[in-house]
């Protein structure tokens, strides 16, 4: 009787373990099971650069959705983002790819305008800036210093 007990207070803390480190893996993972709630909004970068799949879409700093998929067309980037429900983006809102920090990773900085018509599920974004680059920046500087020379 007592062997019994004991491989069962074994085999119910092995249970635990697996089922502990299999939520643990899907929280610290972000993984979504059941899918997300939202609508989708396209904007087209002349450069994404930077960006990436997962990367955050924020407005006034606050996480309002997530980049789904980056692909191209027309030999610019066309992104496609997941916004929460409940985030209404007026149809003159302006995207642009920014970096946290100084070298940070780089996220889709919304700037909502003022219209009354909301942007709805598939609508593209029409005002769009894209990210800076500090190597193109700095290429610049280089090359002017050399010409004046």
């Amino acid at each position: 009787m007592k062997r019994y007990s004991a491989e069962l207070m074994v085999g119910v803390f092995v249970v635990f373990g697996i089922a502990a480190l299999a939520y643990l893996s899907i929280k610290l993972g972000d993984v979504r099971l059941f899918g997300q709630n939202g609508y989708f909004v396209y904007a087209e970068f002349s450069s994404s650069e930077g960006l990436n799949e997962g990367s955050p879409v924020e407005i006034a700093g606050v996480e309002a959705g997530t980049v789904e998929v980056i692909s191209l067309e027309n030999y610019s980037s066309l992104v496609k983002m997941r916004i929460k429900d409940g985030v209404l983006l007026p149809e003159d809102t302006i995207a642009s790819i920014r970096s946290t920090g100084l070298i940070g990773e780089k996220h889709i900085k919304l700037n909502p305008g003022g219209s009354d018509t909301v942007l709805k599920n598939g609508d593209r974004i029409t005002d769009t800036e894209p990210s800076i680059s500090i190597e193109e920046l700095i290429s610049k500087y280089v090359f002017s210093q050399q010409e004046g020379k």
